[in-house]
């Protein structure tokens, strides 16, 4: 067992190390600080992003290719978490220089090595080009993407190997569980978190202070602390990558909650399809063990506490925190009804409290810093910073962190980049399927839990999607219902039955067949989930329709009245045409067409025959003079 004495000297000998990798110094302070023996740092991405990307051959690559160059006493090679910017993998930064390396090839990494490693030449075609000015390599923090962000939650990710303890302890990890431990009672570690404003992350925001403190007055001979990671919004991946990049910080997080509310044990509970996060807890737990940071008598406190992994099957509703406990005690993930609420009766009947897992990664910097230090940061109501998965039609794809009260204007035209190919804003999603779609009008409209309420919408988990003028939101709507209709457990009436007759009116709609009298249907069966489903999946189930019924309704009249699509998006109501003026009758479309759909003589204009097309849309796709149009 690690002493706070041991774990001091583990964080001065490792701190040099983990600042010679961090662009918040100055590379003239990185380069003097003790980095260990190696004089240039390689971070190559190990998240699931990277990953798929290849960036594993990279790595193989980049030791072969060390090794031919006999740099191996010279140069180290990290595995790292998600840097952020996934769309640009793989990714890999050297250090100290903060080169950026994006889209790296395998046969890229010879001449990297050569110039840039042995030489110290940058290779500045192979860099990210907003990294690039002239002469200089700019770092990261002065790229859009960087400069409005602020990392708390995902601090580590990218900057340290989630693979090695000693680099945790080297960014003041464990720090903080030690203080609470030798320094605070756990009336006053609850008292810090209400103190700091924290709210929950993963869905309704409700203050993490208040859940501890209703769970520690309740006396039990046995308490627990479950995590969630059953992160299931589709275009969701902010969990998963706190997982990867920094699994310490949750494993820390969870016994200060322990010590907190006097548990002994905790639970995560991960989705089995991340089996990269997966790997890392694992190793995350048996060196927390080793070095007596998880199990009995922590830090010669009398403090016992440990946690073990359940592995989740993708069952949406089992992110709900009662059906997620049920799920940990080896039933059918289904919700149970509150009251009793956990932190009376949870897991297994006992006082429990359910944090996720953004939540819980500020916890550590919150005990350090100070409550002030958190709440000084966001609104006044929603105190620090929130991570976003950003995603849909936006050029600058991936994970961003910024502080509460952000616009989404500020998120989408200066980190996200903008919209691809010229196109306009018109909405973007938030909260999953259990969110709502933000228009233009309220493109400025600060991000806080609160806000996002009073326009229709909800923080969730962090999922943001992003959509131009080519989406159609009625298309939208049938796309997260019929998400919810599959994910629900079936308990009761209300969502089983309920979320399915509003699909099927969706799709009614979408093919041309509604009624007006359909949208006062879509009201009034919403207006039953949400006042009598047993869980939040189906409370929240009709909010992506009624945010665009109320911000798009002249879609859903097109739809119904014109029977057109607007956006050009739900097939049953498209036609495919030839415009006569630009056809020059090449036969490409008609040899193309799989139904034999187009004809016309050579050199003449074609026409196609709307019984026999099936909409596929390959004509317009290979017409080289822009001739096909839809409508």
């Amino acid at each position: 067992m690690k002493s706070l004495e041991e774990l001091r000297v583990i964080r001065e000998r490792m701190q040099g190390t983990v600042a010679y990798r961090s662009e918040h110094e100055s590379l003239e302070e990185a380069v003097a600080s003790e980095h260990g023996k190696y004089r240039t740092h390689v971070l190559v991405c190990g998240g699931t992003g990277c990953t798929s990307s290849g960036s594993q051959k990279i790595r193989e690559r980049l030791d072969e290719e060390i090794r031919k160059n006999g740099l191996e006493e010279e140069v180290c090679v990290i595995k790292t978490g998600c840097f952020g910017l996934c769309a640009l993998g793989p990714i890999m930064i050297v250090y100290p220089e903060g080169a950026f390396y994006s889209m790296i090839k395998e046969e890229d990494i010879p001449e990297i090595v050569e110039e840039h490693l042995a030489k110290g030449n940058v290779v500045k075609r192979l860099l990210y080009d907003e990294t690039v000015k002239g002469e200089d390599v700019l770092p990261l923090q002065e790229t859009n993407f960087y400069k409005k962000q602020h990392r708390v939650a995902l601090r580590n990710c990218g900057v340290i190997s989630p693979e090695n303890i000693d680099e945790y302890i080297g960014t003041r990890g464990y720090e903080a569980l030690g203080k609470v431990l030798t320094e605070m009672t756990p009336a006053e570690v609850i008292q810090v978190m209400l103190d700091s404003g924290l709210r929950g992350r993963g869905g309704a925001g409700f203050p993490t202070g208040m859940k501890w403190k209703f769970a520690a007055a309740n006396e039990a001979d046995q308490k627990y602390v479950c995590c969630n990671a059953d992160e299931g919004d589709p275009g969701a991946f902010m969990d998963r990558s706190v997982l990867e990049g920094d699994p310490h910080v949750v494993l820390e997080a969870m016994a200060i909650a322990g010590y907190a509310i006097g548990a002994s044990q905790g639970y995560i509970y991960v989705r089995a399809e991340y089996p990269i996060a997966v790997e890392r807890l694992n190793i995350a737990i048996k060196q927390a063990r080793e070095y007596g940071l998880l199990g009995e008598d922590i830090f010669g406190s009398g403090f016992d506490f440990d946690i073990e992994l359940r592995l989740g099957a993708g069952a949406f509703v089992c992110g709900e925190e009662t059906a997620l406990m049920t799920s940990i005690e080896g039933n059918r993930g289904e919700p149970r009804p509150r009251p009793p609420f956990p932190a009376l009766k949870g897991l297994f009947q006992k006082p429990t409290i359910l944090n996720n897992v953004e939540t819980l990664a500020n916890i550590p910097q919150i005990i350090l810093n100070g409550p002030e230090w958190f709440a000084s940061m966001g609104t006044e109501k929603s105190k620090g910073t929130k991570v976003f998965a950003l995603g849909g039609k936006v050029n600058n794809t991936g994970l961003v962190e910024i502080p509460m009260g952000t616009t989404l204007r500020e998120i989408v035209e200066e980190i996200g980049g903008g919209i691809p190919k010229g196109k306009k804003f018109k909405a973007a999603q938030t909260g999953g399927p259990s969110g709502g779609c933000i228009p233009t009008e309220n493109f400025d409209v600060p991000i806080d839990y609160d806000n996002l309420i009073a326009i229709g919408s909800m923080m969730g988990s962090g999922g943001l999607i992003v959509m131009d003028e080519d989406t159609c939101m009625v298309d939208i709507a049938k796309f997260f219902l019929e998400f919810t209709v599959d994910e629900s457990c079936g308990k009761c009436a209300p969502c089983r039955i309920g979320t399915r007759r509003m699909l099927e009116i969706l799709e009614k709609i979408t093919k041309g067949q509604g009624t007006m009298e359909d949208l006062d249907r879509l009201e009034e069966l919403a207006a039953h989930l949400k006042s009598n489903s047993l869980c939040a999946l189906g409370q929240t189930a009709p909010n992506p329709v009624l945010s665009t019924l109320r911000y798009f309704k002249d879609e859903y009249i097109a739809h119904i009245v014109d029977k057109k699509c607007p956006a050009g998006v739900c097939k049953d109501l498209l036609q495919y045409k030839i415009n006569a003026d630009k056809c020059k009758g090449c036969t490409l479309c008609a040899r193309i067409c799989p139904n034999g759909a187009i004809s016309g003589k050579v050199k003449e204009p074609h026409a196609i025959n709307p019984e026999k097309c099936l909409k596929c849309g390959a004509c317009m796709e290979k017409c080289r003079f822009g001739a096909i149009y839809k409508e």
